[in-house]
This record gives C-alpha cells, structure tokens and sequence, in this order.
C-alpha cells in the first residue's frame, strides 16, 4: 500500500511588490530575523526542506535539523551528508519518496522554478508567505508558470513590527479541508 502524500506548503518571503529575490543568486538575507526564525520552526516541524540546485547553492549547505532534498537536472551531484539529497525526480517521485521515508509534510522553499513544478502537477496544499517591508521593482516572483491558484485565509499574523505572515490554503474543487499549521 502506497503511503499518503505528505502535504506540500510553499514557504517563501516576498517584498510588498511580489519578489522573491533580484536574481536566482540573490541571498535571502533581506527577509529579516523574524522570517528565518518562522522559516526554521515550520521547516524542523516539517522536518523536509524540498528546494531547487540554485536555491541550495545560493544558502550553500544542509539546513541542520531537516532532510533537505534538492532537486537538480544533474545525475552527478550527490552528497554524503545524511540530511542532503540530491535528486532528479519529478515532484511527485519526491513526494513519494518523502512519504515513504515517514514524513507527513513537507516545506516547499523555491525558487522559482521549483516552485513551478509543483503548482503545475498540482502539489501544493498550502502556502505560507511572510511580507517583508520593502520593494525590488523588478526580479523573481513567486512561480513563473501561469497557473491560478484559488486560495483560503487560514491565518495571518505580524511576526515583528514591519513583517506580515499570511497562511493560506489551495482550494481545489470539492474539498473542503481545515489544514491550519
């Protein structure tokens, strides 16, 4: 018997104008201490950190704590750590692969790209955007795929005196679910 799909929430900061990042090299180091000590808490509780080569390669190692899988177009990259995985997978080969490791969540963190791949195949259960209080004007968004997701407020919350945490959940036709963190 198939073990369940862990659920998928995409975890990303934005600025006020939608941008996750300059470019796929900007470090995420304008997102503020608020953000990265949600990031930790949700992605420990989790206990997976899914992410993309370049993500992985921008942070440039494991996340203590989490299995981080990264999803590469490239066979050859491989790890020895034990938190570090390197695949070429689909999203849902990981998603297999997770819930089968014993995992009933999982934490989406990007880029992009990434990202894509899993609204498109329709993997996304959640999203978890914290608001960072400034603009790019231009850069990365949050997917780049044109897909519309319709969405329900489960939450939102003031994680510092500048930084807004808004929780939502994907609807899809005929379910109706509470999945609040």
């Amino acid at each position: 018997m198939q073990p369940p799909r862990p659920k998928v929430i995409l975890l990303m900061a934005l600025t006020v104008d939608g941008r996750s990042g300059l470019n796929a090299d900007h470090f995420p180091d304008w997102t503020g201490a608020a953000d990265k000590r949600m990031f930790k808490s949700l992605s420990q509780k989790a206990g997976v950190v899914i992410m993309g080569s370049r993500t992985f390669d921008t942070i440039g190692k494991p996340l203590p704590g989490r299995l981080n899988v990264v999803m590469s177009r490239n066979p050859d990259r491989v790890s020895q750590h034990p938190d570090l995985r390197f695949t070429d997978q689909t999203a849902a080969e990981v998603l297999q692969m997770i819930g089968a490791a014993g995992y009933s969540e999982a934490i989406l963190a990007g880029g992009a790209t990434i990202n894509d791949l899993f609204i498109t195949a329709d993997l996304v259960d959640e999203l978890v955007i914290t608001y960072a209080p400034l603009t790019f004007g231009q850069g990365l968004g949050l997917y780049n795929t044109m897909k519309t997701l319709r969405l329900s407020l489960l939450a939102y919350r003031a994680l510092d005196p500048h930084t807004l945490m808004v929780h939502y959940c994907v609807e899809r036709e005929g379910v109706a679910e509470d999945r609040s963190l």
